[in-house]
């Protein structure tokens, strides 16, 4: 059979999931029309802007995971929002946040190994105009992620 393990992953990545509305319904003891009513009012409001799979990162090829503290130069300073824009376009990033304090950036990155996060760092880092500082933290082991524990 064929593998088409990493097209799924790309797609479970952008949202391709949905809920199981049977099994919520059953969880919570109410019909299964309520529950789609209320799901489909949260989607329409926003509160709920897509679904997603959470992974076990080891499992596919990317367990090597960092946080990266960024500091903008003074012209840069007053709207982060243009390289956080630009990051997060970058495959290996899962998420980008703006910060108060002492950095303006935390963006968290995904690759299979050390090696590779250093060219990310290479290529896509230190070719961004406007970061003046960087700091990494790597994540030995993670316990807990989208509210799910491991």
């Amino acid at each position: 059979m064929k593998d088409i393990k990493p097209k799924l992953i790309r797609l479970f990545k952008e949202g391709y999931c949905t809920p199981q509305i049977a099994r919520i319904a059953k969880s919570i003891d109410e019909p299964s029309a309520t529950i789609h009513y209320n799901i489909k009012k949260m989607e329409s409001e926003g509160a709920i802007r897509t679904y997603k799979a959470v992974f076990d990162y080891k499992k596919i090829g990317e367990g090597f995971c960092a946080y990266v503290l960024i500091a903008l130069s003074s012209d840069e300073y007053a709207s982060p929002e243009r390289i956080a824009s630009n990051l997060a376009k970058c495959k290996e990033v899962e998420s980008v946040d703006i910060l108060a304090g002492d950095w303006e950036l935390i963006v968290k990155v995904r690759t299979s190994d050390q090696d590779k996060y250093y060219e990310f760092l290479k290529k896509v880092i230190s070719g961004e105009k406007g970061i003046e500082k960087t700091t990494s933290i790597v994540s030995l082991k993670q316990i807990k992620t989208e509210f799910v524990l491991f």
